[in-house]
């Protein structure tokens, strides 16, 4: 077990940067395999603390993230040096080809066929982002996956829509739920086995099929 080495310089550094010994214990916890939600949830203060753990982006389904790998290995450091906590922050490029990738509305124009929708489908966009920077520094998935799997859902909903006469991208969550609820994973399960969206190209050529010139 790697023991945490708490020096006043090191303290001053951490409540410098917003952080506190709290928060650090929270995450020495889970580093050491024990999860805290819930005891955390039956007490308000301790709640409190959990709740800023994950707000600062620290940890995500209990597991750390690199911000929250690296502020613990700052504790961990041997001598009386203190090194400057650095902040990651990811890359704006990968949340940026996401949020592109995903619908606007459920109002959409496919193969000639033009559906009506009711619905704003982007929500929140900074929290959209803190959440999908979380699931790419968990590791299980690219973000070339989870583009590749909502493209997928939508090309699947435009489809069905197009084939029934109803607009099946109606049902689909907003951008900030489908994080939350994590909705890409069983599109990502097919993209892996090598089910992809249909490209403009191949809708356009389906679009002429029985017609005659």
């Amino acid at each position: 077990m790697n023991y945490l080495n708490i020096t006043l310089p090191k303290l001053e550094e951490l409540y410098k940067k917003g952080y506190d010994l709290n928060i650090i214990y929270y995450l020495k916890m889970i580093d050491d395999g024990l999860d805290p939600i819930e005891i955390s949830l039956k007490n308000d203060k301790l709640n409190h603390i959990w709740s800023s753990v994950i707000r600062k982006g620290l940890v995500s389904e209990c597991t750390l993230t690199a911000e929250g790998k690296a502020l613990l290995d700052f504790m961990k450091e041997n001598g009386d040096k203190v090194i400057t906590i650095k902040r990651k922050k990811p890359p704006e490029e990968p949340f940026l080809r996401w949020w592109s990738a995903f619908p606007g509305t459920d109002t959409f124009e496919y193969k000639g066929k033009t559906f009506t929708g009711t619905r704003a489908l982007k929500a929140k966009k900074e929290d959209c982002k803190i959440k999908l920077n979380k699931i790419l520094d968990e590791g299980e998935y690219t973000i070339d996956e989870l583009i590749a799997a909502l493209q997928l859902e939508i090309s699947q909903k435009k489809e069905s829509s197009y084939k029934t006469g109803a607009n099946s991208l109606k049902y689909m969550h907003n951008s900030l739920t489908y994080l939350n609820q994590r909705d890409f994973e069983p599109f990502i399960e097919l993209v892996k086995k090598g089910h992809k969206a249909k490209t403009e190209k191949e809708e356009r050529s389906q679009n002429y099929e029985g017609v005659n010139l």
